[in-house]
């Protein structure tokens, strides 16, 4: 039996390591046993596993083979190193140089998940957007009818059931094994957030998207790839033949219309009406509360209207990038009206992007997952139109990540909101004061705006609660809907939501939900 809650296929084809062996030009030792599932990580091992045993930053996974034995795991996928660790030589075994780059080729044998067997897939990557998009991806097919599976940092969910995410795009063998359920579940359509990391680190190997998407490339993750050049070619690797079939890519910044150049597989550009790049256009012609209708308009001049539940250029920008992904991958403009006019359109909930947590009284309290300077001027730009008072932003970063990005965070904050709140986030490894100052080095640069640095974030936010009246707007920046703050390696259970919620009653503005 699996364990609990794990995102596998119900059932699988048990494969011999002879014929994996013989399929992938792998080295069998030992016994030819036979296995019914994959797993990079002992604490994720299911009984009839194969064990995938490679060198990790600090240790080998071969250390962790008497963990993952007694979870259930009947063999190893290793290298000659992890061979030569292992101490009883009658362990089942297959040996490759590289083992991390063929795990999604041995998933792939495992599970059946061969590109030419599995449900739709749309698959979307860049800096901002990547979650909201893929949320609004699986809203729209799951609108028009489809059963549908989904990937984020955010959530996975299958058919309606909801495990849980610990990456923005999960390993090789977790991929392979969603898409598994997802196809005996009958769905049709799986919506995938893809990281730059999860290219480079072949997590999506042997994963053909249908439809690609882009939304924006702007200052984030240069701890991994020191220039933004290398940034965006790690992106471009999704947009290749071995990765997708077709590209929909927007072009309202220069790394769009950068990427859209290169792409050599047949691609569809996208960007606001004026946009003398893009093939597709979109511009936003009314909003009713938290609501928003857009237009679409094709290469060919056809046009079609469709209501989204949200509100901003950014989300709006994300939505229509969606819908032409959908139309891409064969939808019609008459089944999409279904979300037009008239309509509740879209069925999207996006946890923790531009989430609002607060009641009908007193300020307006959203939180957000935004890390990074652009997500900062989006999201706060968006907020100030709804915004009839001041605009107070509590907001931390990750620790263990780019810190050249901290002091534009800072200047961002500072540059869109009225008060700035500096406080902790996820500090992981990393000294909190550090990470506070690059922040506070970038906010203090702009003169008139009043900058305090509260390190607990329960109280930061509590604070924030206290400078604010009704019509005043506060954004919590960072956490989003994550449930948890890492804190020198260990996760704490932390929901800001939760917290920004208690602020807002114990200030005496009234239940909030």
């Amino acid at each position: 039996m699996h364990k609990a809650r794990a995102l596998r296929p119900l059932s699988t084809s048990p494969k011999t390591l002879s014929s994996l062996a013989f399929a992938l030009g792998l080295q069998h030792r030992g016994q030819d046993v036979s296995v019914t599932g994959v797993a990079l990580a002992s604490s994720a091992v299911q009984a009839g596993d194969l064990f995938v045993a490679v060198r990790g930053v600090n240790r080998h996974g071969s250390e962790f083979w008497p963990d993952a034995l007694a979870s259930g795991a009947v063999a190893v996928f290793t290298d000659e190193e992890g061979w030569a660790a292992l101490e009883d030589s009658s362990v089942p075994i297959l040996v490759a140089p590289d083992p991390r780059a063929l795990v999604g080729a041995v998933s792939a044998e495992i599970y059946g998940t061969h590109p030419d067997s599995v449900p739709t897939i749309l698959g979307v990557t860049g800096t901002n957007g990547k979650t909201s998009t893929a949320f609004l991806l699986e809203a729209i097919m799951r609108g028009l009818g489809a059963r549908t599976a989904l990937s984020t940092t955010a959530l996975r969910q299958v058919n309606g059931e909801n495990f849980p995410s610990t990456l923005t795009t999960p390993e090789a063998p977790d991929t392979h094994a969603m898409i598994a359920r997802a196809r005996e579940e009958g769905v049709s359509a799986i919506a995938v957030e893809i990281s730059a990391q999860a290219l480079n680190k072949n997590r999506m190997d042997q994963v053909v998207c249908d439809v690609a998407g882009f939304t924006n490339l702007s200052h984030d993750h240069l701890e991994d790839f020191q220039t933004m050049d290398n940034y965006l070619e790690a992106k471009a690797a999704l947009f290749t033949v071995e990765k997708a079939r077709e590209a929909v890519v927007c072009v309202d910044t220069t790394w769009g219309q950068k990427l859209a150049s290169k792409v050599t597989i047949p691609c569809t550009t996208l960007g606001r009406r004026g946009s003398a790049s893009a093939q597709w256009s979109w511009d936003i012609v009314d909003v009713q509360g938290e609501s928003t209708t857009f237009v679409l308009e094709s290469p060919e001049g056809a046009k079609g209207e469709i209501v989204v539940p949200l509100t901003g250029d950014h989300m709006v920008a994300n939505a229509a990038l969606a819908t032409v992904m959908v139309i891409r991958s064969g939808v019609t403009w008459e089944e999409l009206a279904v979300l037009g006019p008239g309509t509740k359109g879209i069925p999207v909930f996006i946890p923790g992007r531009m989430e609002r947590v607060s009641g009908l009284r007193g300020p307006q309290v959203y939180v957000d997952a935004g890390r990074s300077a652009d997500a900062y001027e989006q999201t706060l730009s968006a907020l100030r139109t709804s915004t009839s008072g001041s605009l107070i932003m509590v907001c931390g970063t990750s620790g263990n990540r780019d810190a050249t990005k901290r002091p534009i965070m800072g200047r961002t904050a500072a540059e869109h909101a009225d008060v700035v709140i500096i406080t902790d986030d996820d500090p992981r490894r990393e000294d909190p004061t550090v990470i506070r100052e690059g922040l506070l080095e970038g906010a203090r640069a702009i003169h008139g705006v009043p900058v305090h640095e509260i390190p607990d974030p329960s109280e930061a936010i509590r604070f924030a609660v206290s400078l604010a009246q009704e019509g005043d707007t506060i954004l919590w920046s960072g956490p989003g809907s994550q449930d948890y703050r890492d804190i020198g390696g260990v996760k704490i259970p932390y929901s800001a939501r939760e917290q920004a919620r208690q602020a807002l009653q114990d200030a005496g503005w009234g239940k909030t939900s």
